[in-house]
């Protein structure tokens, strides 16, 4: 088998250490990985039947110019082993017999992959773990990694951002990692071990070289220090981790930084998937009534309609400026 047609897909809840463990294994001499999130794989497919017959080399244009328009910054800035021309591409894609949209996708990391001088491809985008089925189905050879951390400190990290993923409660943070991590997981128990492998972010902390040689051998590739000792981000928007070694303290922040009422919130909605998932619960917290969640789901709407009206209102007061 061409090692470059068994692509590895990085995914798992928002927050979990899925950009950590992305420069971690891209670091490898062998995996090819953009520094990004493509975004655009599920979409197209989704409306894969209003590009046409893709032998047509005027509809392998038009997926590109898709792809473009769906991930620019993903396409100008996060694929280092080739320039996205779509012009080239589009020449190179009809000749080389690409009319399928996933030998499309795959053609592009394919290209990128040798230009980095590497021989496997992969792709780092959360969300997919809500769509495994659907990748293996384009590319029945794929191996899935999914980072688990625990939801606490997620729910943290998503507070801290909560205009951009719509997160306003503990409730609401709670459910919304509860629907990654056990939708992840039922697929992926169903897909089976030589096809996805879990990680929890912790152990990537706390035993690296270990973690990282675990994942090596789900991937039969043969371990490399590089993986620990990873080639740091030099962007700094990047997340701020990626500028230092690995922290094993950046684990564990909620004991602090969480009230005990916001714990019991947490551990009250989703504490059997934590302690599935190997996180201890420190409350005996009930599982929370339907009413009271139905409460916290209407506050957390109410807060993204107010978000959203006051930041139509700020573009409106940017404009007459």
């Amino acid at each position: 088998m061409n090692a470059l047609k068994k692509p590895i897909f990085i995914v798992g809840a928002p927050r979990s250490g899925t950009t950590l463990f992305q420069y971690m294994l891209r670091s490898h001499p062998n995996i090819s990985l953009p520094t990004g999130e493509s975004h655009f794989f599920i979409p197209l497919f989704r409306n894969e039947k209003n590009f046409g017959d893709l032998s047509k080399i005027d509809n392998v244009r038009t997926v590109l110019e898709a792809m473009y328009k769906q991930s620019a910054d993903f396409l100008d800035t996060d694929i280092h082993g080739i320039q996205f021309d779509i012009d080239s591409l589009t020449e190179e894609f009809h000749a080389e017999g690409r009319i399928t949209m996933e030998s499309i996708f795959s053609g592009l990391f394919e290209k990128n992959a040798i230009g980095e001088g590497k021989t496997r491809w992969g792709d780092k985008t959360p969300y997919y773990v809500l769509h495994m089925k659907r990748l293996l189905e384009k590319f029945p050879d794929a191996q899935f990694i999914h980072l688990i951390r625990d939801g606490r400190d997620v729910a943290m990290s998503l507070l801290s951002r909560k205009h951009d993923f719509g997160v306003y409660n503990y409730f609401f943070a709670a459910k919304y990692w509860e629907i990654y991590v056990e939708l992840g997981r039922e697929c992926g128990n169903a897909l089976g071990d030589k096809v996805y492998y879990e990680v929890r972010y912790e152990d990537l902390l706390n035993t690296p070289e270990a973690t990282m040689k675990g994942v090596c051998n789900f991937l039969d590739e043969p371990y490399s220090n590089s993986l620990v000792n990873f080639k740091k981000s030099g962007e700094a928007g990047k997340t701020p981790l990626l500028q230092k070694p690995v922290q094993k303290d950046n684990q564990e922040k909620w004991r602090k930084s969480m009230s005990d009422s916001q714990i019991r919130i947490f551990e009250g909605a989703v504490g059997t998937t934590l302690k599935q998932c190997g996180y201890p619960l420190i409350t005996s917290a009930k599982p929370i009534s339907i009413p009271i969640k139905a409460l916290w789901r209407t506050h957390n709407e109410i807060m993204k309609k107010v978000s959203k009206a006051l930041n139509l209102s700020e573009k409106a007061r940017a404009k007459k400026r």
